[in-house]
């Protein structure tokens, strides 16, 4: 029998302050679980959405990852697609950019051990490949004439080729490539900040406006990006764009003519809405720093796979790892280190589980923990988890088998005292201090990292199988072994920086970055 408006409007009445209470009581889930029943019998679709928004919206507001996220966004988006049926784009934009930033909120992504999207990437986002807007505004626009695949025409006689290094205020991972390129004779080399440069900044930020043009609408927005990006576009031959973020989602927003656009996704992109939102037909090359990293994006946006989509190759990060190889303190053969805290997904808690472990057997065993700590401000995910981690490491420090050195410009004069070099992340794209630590001829031990454990690719792809492990006990085996002798721990850290060495350091993979962006352009020597 349908229930009378009248009643259910009743019923919302009393369960919304009910359910605030239950969460202000210590019971977000249930306060969720009772509006998430009230929207199951309500027909109408916008008062079924908001009901559905507001349970996953109470239980993030506590750290928590609703149990109906997906059918929560998905209705967020069936009320969009509605109002671009009826030919409200502006108000279709606004809704499909509010259900974006429900379903990749931080909270189920970035701040656990877990997520969603990397367990079940294609049913996470079936609701994105069914949306009309989502279709919509990933249909691809193009450009008025394609840049020229590899090997790519060279540029006019008596130039060299013009390249463009984009970021938008993150730039971290850029040095070595700028530097090898601004010495190279063949090119000449502009870097652009989006952040820093005072006519772009305004324009390159904001989900909705973005989305908004993307499907037909703010068109002075439009021709203001068209303004401020069409002078860089026209100079440069190749457009090199670090972070498949807010940045390269904002250079798709303009046809770039025949200059040839590269984007490099090293992540936590995978686990936001950018990828989603850019227009893939204005983009060559799509570089991942990881082959799994890959494997998940492409299997999340599928259109990344389909007729038209850029080439997708995979070049690892850019480190210059000569510097690390130090002589290593006399008690580092018995200090683990483990560098890089400040997020969740370190899950630092699984290097004190090693500790303990091992100081069953030992307990000369010490753990170095290098950088800044977590944010507990950044969520309520964040300050669980750091709650829990300080608790572990208050009895440990106590008794100096824990130590904290915080962040530091030397990082290889940190890891002259460690021994054993961890990687304990849930999920990585590369984990260059991990690298960072073989170099320096400290032992790697690498949680067979979860989000891509059961995936073709991962840690034990990545790296040589016996670096690899899937349990804090595998962990305590293979140090225990390595350890047991000065003799054992010395060679195994020396094949080690070998590998490091010989697999990714700059030398290395700066070739890769010549064949991606050079071609025939040159030789790849300054």
């Amino acid at each position: 029998m349908p229930v009378s408006r009248i009643f259910v409007e009743q019923l919302i009445g009393l369960a919304r302050p009910l359910s605030s209470g239950l969460a202000r009581a210590g019971a977000p889930s249930i306060g969720a679980r009772l509006l998430n029943v009230l929207a199951h019998r309500v027909p109408e679709r916008r008062l079924k959405a908001d009901l559905l928004v507001e349970a996953a919206e109470l239980e993030l507001s506590h750290g928590l990852t609703p149990r109906r996220l997906k059918a929560a966004y998905a209705a967020e988006l069936a009320c969009a697609d509605v109002l671009l049926k009826e030919g409200n784009k502006a108000a279709a934009t606004a809704s499909a950019a509010k259900a974006l930033m429900l379903a990749f909120h931080r909270v189920p992504h970035l701040d656990g051990l877990t997520s969603p999207l990397a367990e079940d990437p294609q049913g996470f986002t079936a609701a994105l490949q069914r949306s009309r807007v989502m279709r919509a505004m990933a249909k691809p626009r193009g450009r008025t004439a394609p840049a020229a695949p590899p090997p790519a025409a060279p540029p006019p006689a008596g130039r060299p080729l013009r390249l463009l290094i984009v970021n938008r205020a993150n730039a971290n991972f850029l040095p070595l490539i700028t530097d090898w390129y601004e010495r190279h004779p063949d090119v000449e080399v502009r870097t652009l900040d989006l952040a820093a440069d005072p006519d772009l900044a305004p324009l390159a930020n904001g989900l909705g406006r973005m989305m908004a043009r993307a499907v037909g609408g703010q068109a002075a927005y439009g021709r203001a990006v068209e303004q401020a990006l069409r002078p860089h576009l026209d100079w440069a031959d190749t457009v090199f764009v670090d972070w498949c973020s807010a940045g390269a989602a904002f250079l798709t927003l303009v046809d770039p003519g025949t200059t040839r656009v590269v984007i490099r996704l090293h992540s936590f992109e995978t686990f936001s809405y950018w990828p989603h939102v850019m227009d893939f037909s204005r983009v060559d090359d799509l570089v991942f720093v990881g082959d799994h990293v890959r494997d998940l994006t492409a299997a999340a946006v599928p259109r990344l796979l389909a007729e038209g989509a850029p080439r997708l190759s995979v070049i690892h990060n850019a480190m210059d790892l000569s510097s690390y190889r130090r002589p290593k303190h006399p008690e580092a053969r018995f200090t683990l280190g483990l560098v890089g805290i400040g997020q969740v997904a370190k899950d630092p808690r699984w290097a004190v589980e090693v500790l303990r472990l091992l100081r069953r057997h030992d307990d000369r065993f010490r753990l170095l923990l290098v950088g800044s700590g977590l944010n507990s401000d950044s969520s309520p995910a964040v300050r669980h988890y750091h709650g829990r981690l300080e608790q572990d490491l208050a009895k440990l420090e106590a008794s100096g088998a824990v130590r904290r050195v915080g962040q530091t410009d030397d990082v290889p004069g940190a890891l002259e005292e460690v021994g054993t070099i961890l990687s304990t992340s849930v999920r990585e794209s590369f984990h260059c201090a991990l690298v960072e630590g073989a170099a320096s001829g400290a032992v790697p031990v690498v949680r067979d990292w979860p989000f891509f454990a059961d995936g073709d690719h991962g840690a034990r792809t990545l790296f040589p199988q016996e670096w690899v492990v899937g349990t804090p006990e595998a962990a305590a085996r293979r140090i225990l072994e390595v350890t047991a002798t000065e003799e054992a721990w010395l060679k195994a850290g020396q094949a080690a920086a070998e590998h490091a060495l010989s697999a990714w350091d700059w030398t290395v993979v700066r070739d890769d970055f010549d064949r991606l962006l050079l071609d025939d352009h040159g030789d790849g020597r300054p």
